[in-house]
């Protein structure tokens, strides 16, 4: 506690990241008690209670998972967005209700003692496994490097090479690769929450499939920020940059409170299958394998908050992990048309975006996600 009030009164660092944070919670018995000694300190200090205090929710003990469980006033890193992210991208089946949970802030997670969405750090990639490239390039870890025949790091990355393994000058792979790494950086951005992301992984940073490189002080795990400079690293950044700039632009993005789900009335966020029907059972996102859409309505963000001033935007995305082109109707929030900010398929759209008509077809590419914009209320986009 004396260490961590000098970093924050005299060298002004604005909080911390706990490691295996669950160590820090076990009581005499060894168990884990949110109430712990050290937790109460902070809460109760007058400078550490304002730091800004991230814990890693888990430790390598026995019953050492707690992801959630955290005392209010800290945020955790959420491993199960990073798995639920990857597994969707990678084509894995059943994975669209947990995709929807993570994408609407974990309320089932942090939904409870007064926590906020912003309690969740969502994360697709961190200084522990694959660095995004690699996700999309390497099937299985190469740590021969580490001197451990490849016995180190995590088996468990939930990774697809996209048809290759490591380096390839195969086009069509290449550009699946770029397209992967577009669609899992896009939901981190659009998800509520707080988004984390690794450094270098905005440019396509790689670790040849390296998942454990603690131990490499060379060039396999620095970060070459030279690569910003290349046509590759330079097109992921700016397109980084672009989705940066919607979240700031869109509040319900930025949600201070979970989102209302509710069938019975104007909700901020509704879920819809490629047919156009909105689902209403508990197993609403099952309904179709590799392609969802979601609704959200800044109009009835406003509506629930009293926020005179909030805006009437209406935000639609579509993922689609298929390997096919699919056929999604657009819903009806009673506007005239839809305008195109983001398809990861190919280049980041213009201002001259082409319009698509409320109650027609969105041809959505395969391996791809859409964000549409609308205005709800002006009948225009």
């Amino acid at each position: 506690m004396d260490s961590m009030r000098y970093w924050v009164q005299a060298m002004h660092v604005d909080g911390f990241r706990l490691d295996l944070a669950a160590t820090l919670a076990r009581g005499q018995d060894g168990k884990f008690d949110p109430h712990a000694g050290f937790f109460d300190s902070l809460r109760q200090d007058p400078l550490l209670s304002r730091a800004k205090i991230i814990v890693e929710p888990w430790d390598v003990g026995p019953d050492g998972y707690h992801l959630g469980e955290f005392p209010p006033g800290l945020a955790e890193w959420n491993n199960r967005y990073r798995d639920a992210v990857r597994r969707f991208w990678r084509g894995d089946a059943g994975l669209q209700g947990e995709l929807a949970a993570r994408i609407a802030g974990s309320a089932d997670l942090f939904g409870h003692r007064g926590r906020r969405p912003w309690a969740s750090i969502n994360y697709v990639a961190s200084h522990d496994g694959f660095t995004l490239a690699d996700t999309v390039s390497y099937a299985t870890k190469h740590n021969e490097a580490n001197d451990e025949g490849n016995r180190d790091g995590t088996n468990e990355n939930y990774s697809w090479n996209c048809g290759a393994e490591g380096s390839t000058n195969v086009a069509a792979i290449l550009q699946l690769r770029h397209q992967q790494q577009r669609n899992i950086l896009a939901p981190l951005l659009l998800s509520l929450g707080t988004p984390m992301l690794q450094a270098g992984d905005e440019f396509g940073r790689t670790q040849y499939g390296n998942n454990n490189a603690y131990c490499q002080d060379n060039a396999l795990a620095w970060i070459d920020w030279s690569q910003t400079d290349t046509n590759d690293g330079a097109a992921l950044r700016n397109f980084v940059q672009r989705v940066i700039r919607l979240r700031q632009e869109h509040r319900i993005f930025r949600a201070s409170r979970f989102l209302l789900d509710d069938p019975a009335q104007p909700s901020e966020v509704k879920w819809f299958t490629p047919g156009g029907a909105e689902e209403i059972s508990e197993d609403r996102h099952e309904c179709c394998t590799h392609c969802f859409g979601f609704l959200l309505s800044e109009e009835a963000m406003g509506r629930a908050s009293q926020d005179e001033a909030a805006l009437d935007d209406d935000l639609f995305v579509i993922l689609n992990a298929h390997d096919e082109e699919i056929e999604f109707q657009l819903p009806r929030p009673g506007v005239a048309r839809w305008r195109c900010l983001i398809d990861t398929s190919g280049a980041v759209p213009s201002s001259q975006a082409q319009l698509q008509r409320i109650g027609s077809a969105y041809l959505i590419k395969r391996h791809s996600l859409v964000l549409l914009h609308a205005r709800s209320g002006s009948g225009a986009a």
